[in-house]
């Protein structure tokens, strides 16, 4: 199965980086790269990541954890969406419009 980037998750992937290399240039590209081949198992085992409890248990809303970022995606037929990056100490709980309500 193909894994497809939202243009919200890519938003993310650059603030991310922009963040880490203020201190670091090299070790934000780091970062980026391993984040993104993260998800590359998702394109055989796309049910690997456990269901986001804010999506209120969708079987299709699942996340990866990498370090302390949440990477929400969704499956579709015929792709996993990656449909947004965020810090896991983010509250979604109370975010009117969820990342995956947006695409």
């Amino acid at each position: 199965m193909r894994i497809e980037w939202s243009d919200i998750a890519f938003d993310d992937l650059s603030n991310i980086q922009d963040y880490i290399a203020k201190d670091s240039p090299y070790y934000a590209d780091q970062f980026i790269d391993k984040l993104m081949t993260a998800t590359e198992k998702l394109s055989d085992h796309p049910r690997i990541g456990r269901e986001v409890p804010e999506s209120e248990y969708d079987p299709d809303i699942r996340e990866l954890i990498f370090h302390s970022y949440r990477i929400i995606y969704q499956i579709n037929p015929e792709h996993i969406l990656i449909v947004a990056v965020i810090h896991g100490s983010r509250d979604l709980i109370n975010v009117e419009i969820k990342p995956w309500d947006i695409v």
